[in-house]
């Protein structure tokens, strides 16, 4: 099948918009590749002090053998990498198995949103995703890496550790997910029981009782959120092993596929005949199938933010235009949680990555001749891993879906566009993800509440406030403001409002969880309020239209352009959790549309 016309014409403009800082970029990765491997380039002090704590360290000293560095997010507080406690010495002994050397290069710091939604923590989350990629670069800075494995999971994890991959590009690298929770109380209703909570219809027992029924294991969250959009992404762009992102922890698959992904390591360093640097995985190509698969599956609205910065620090450009388009190409295929019933298991089951890989290189959409771990060519993402012994053997994955309520083909989607839409007009430029919105809340005319934090628009609904179709403006949310929290602590009260007949929808420079789904939400709007942005100039009172249908977000005040705008109270975002450390990131964090990075 030749490729898509609009996937070939998005491809090519990003080519075009990155072709100098590509250039440089693969240049750099070069230079630093061109001497082979860098432990030859150490003193015989340096190697020493490198290898003293190694049980092989003569070994070490005397031959070529790779030298496998592990990056690892392991926390045990973090259910979706708790497993990762054991993956160090799993990969030891795969990597002494396989003729190499392995050493744990460094951790990287891993938060949970979970824990921090609704919380002053949650200001920190965006600008963890910088300080992983450094918290990485630290422990590759020793040189003494021949691969690198990635071990992580979750919202900014993934994000930072693809950003220092990309940083230290001429350095093979394998990312090895830990992979999902069995499937706990269903999310729809674990949903129902926070509303009822929200509504003051059940107490704060029965909302425990389902919260911890729900997240109940190790594992990822089963809902189809950022965590689980990173897992999908790292397979798309071919970063995973074909069919490992969605194992269950714990499980002999899930163990001999940690076991393939050193070996793999170990193939393509410059010691063998594989050699594949990560920048060379990481081109436009790989980023313009991340994409697509984010559009297919209606994955999470943060990897709008976080692909442009993981492309920057690869050389790539990305735009919120090419999301846009790309989204009007791509059907959504799949409904998983907050977008249908279906948790990632039964996704996984119903035929899962494999199955739509398969279906979009049928269709055009995919680009099939990319540089992968597993080889040259996206087609080997179509099969599925199954274990012969305590071994690894790839066969065919299914052709058909096995549940067409969770999964379908391409020619018969759920939908013919991925949901997500580039916003703009005189409020400024964002987003919204409409493939789990009904289509007569795509747009939406009505007053503005203009409130400057999430506490705010809570405490107004406790007091009965909202009586009329809304558009509830939450303001100096931008990461120059207090970081970019996510909002979706405000989901619940949103869901109520609409629920009650009410026509309602979120604008914000914040950001919304990739777990949010029904209610209409304009995110990322950009310029940000703390730097004079549109959004600054909104009253209570204006009248604003929301129209997903053209894209557009526009204040119809006749003033609007010429109005003075608020002011930014730094003060209540600056202190506290940690908040003081992170006044140099928030002083130079870039714009949304560019990822919203500190770091590239």
């Amino acid at each position: 099948m030749s490729l898509h016309a609009t996937i070939d014409r998005v491809t090519d403009r990003i080519r075009e918009r990155s072709a100098k800082t590509r250039a440089a970029y693969l240049a750099k990765i070069a230079r630093a590749a061109e001497d082979g491997p860098r432990r030859a380039h150490l003193s015989c002090g340096n190697q020493a002090h490198a290898y003293a704590a190694m049980p092989d360290k003569e070994d070490m000293a005397r031959t070529r053998k790779p030298n496998i560095g592990i990056v690892t997010a392991y926390n045990d507080m973090l259910s979706a990498h708790q497993p990762y406690e054991r993956f160090p010495d799993i990969i030891r002994r795969a990597g002494h198995a396989a003729g190499a050397t392995v050493q744990v290069a460094g951790g990287v710091p891993a938060m949970c949103d979970g824990v921090t939604q609704g919380r002053a923590g949650m200001e920190l989350s965006l600008f963890s995703r910088d300080v992983i990629a450094l918290a990485a670069g630290v422990g590759l800075s020793h040189d003494c890496f021949d691969a690198a494995l990635y071990l992580g999971v979750c919202d900014k994890i993934v994000p930072g550790l693809v950003i220092a991959a990309a940083t230290f590009g001429h350095v093979p690298a394998v990312f090895i997910p830990a992979g999902p929770m069995p499937s706990g109380l269903p999310n729809d209703e674990k949903s129902r029981v926070r509303q009822q909570f929200a509504t003051g219809e059940v107490g704060r027992d029965a909302l425990m009782a389902a919260e911890m029924a729900s997240y109940h294991s190790p594992g990822t969250c089963t809902f189809y959120g950022t965590a689980n959009s990173n897992q999908m992404l790292m397979e798309f762009m071919g970063l995973h092993l074909p069919g490992s992102s969605f194992v269950n922890p714990n499980t002999p698959l899930r163990e001999a596929l940690t076991v393939a992904g050193v070996q793999r390591a170990a193939a393509i360093t410059r010691l063998g005949n594989d050699f594949l640097p990560a920048g060379e995985v990481l081109d436009e190509r790989a980023f313009v199938n991340g994409i697509v698969g984010l559009m297919a599956t209606g994955g999470s609205t943060n990897l709008v933010l976080h692909l442009p910065a993981m492309a920057r620090a690869a050389g790539v450009l990305i735009d919120i235009e090419d999301f846009h388009d790309i989204s009007e190409s791509v059907p959504l295929m799949a409904r998983v949680y907050p977008n249908g019933l279906a948790d990632v298991n039964h996704f996984h089951a119903a035929g899962g990555l494999g199955y739509m890989i398969g279906q979009l290189l049928e269709a055009g959409l995919l680009h099939p001749d990319v540089k992968t771990i597993n080889g040259t060519g996206l087609d080997g993402y179509t099969a599925e891993p199954k274990l012969d012994g305590d071994r690894i053997r790839w066969e065919a994955g299914a052709s058909e879906t096995l549940n067409d309520k969770i999964l379908r083909p391409a020619t018969d989607p759920f939908a013919q566009t991925g949901g997500l839409k580039q916003l703009q007009g005189n409020l400024g430029r964002g987003v919204i993800k409409v493939s789990a919105v009904a289509p007569e809340r795509h747009v939406i005319e009505a007053k503005a509440r203009v409130f400057s934090d999430q506490e705010q628009v809570k405490a107004a609904f406790k007091a009965g406030e909202f009586t009329e179709d809304t558009i509830v403006v939450v303001r100096f949310q931008g990461p120059r403001a207090n970081g970019m929290p996510e909002l979706h602590s405000l989901t619940p009260t949103l869901a109520v409002l609409q629920d009650r007949g009410l026509k309602v929808a979120l604008l914000t420079d914040g950001r919304m969880s990739g777990a949010s789904g029904k209610v209409p939400a304009a995110i990322h709007v950009s310029p940000e309020a703390s730097v004079g942005g549109p959004l600054a100039r909104v009253r209570d009172g204006d009248v604003i239209r929301l129209d997903a249908v053209t894209g557009r977000i526009d204040c119809l005040a006749a003033d609007f352009d010429d109005r003075q705008p608020a002011a930014f109270d730094p003060s209540t975002s600056s202190e506290g959790m940690g908040r003081e450390m992170f006044a140099a990131f928030r002083a130079v964090a870039g714009p949304a549309t560019e990822g919203a990075a500190v770091v590239v």
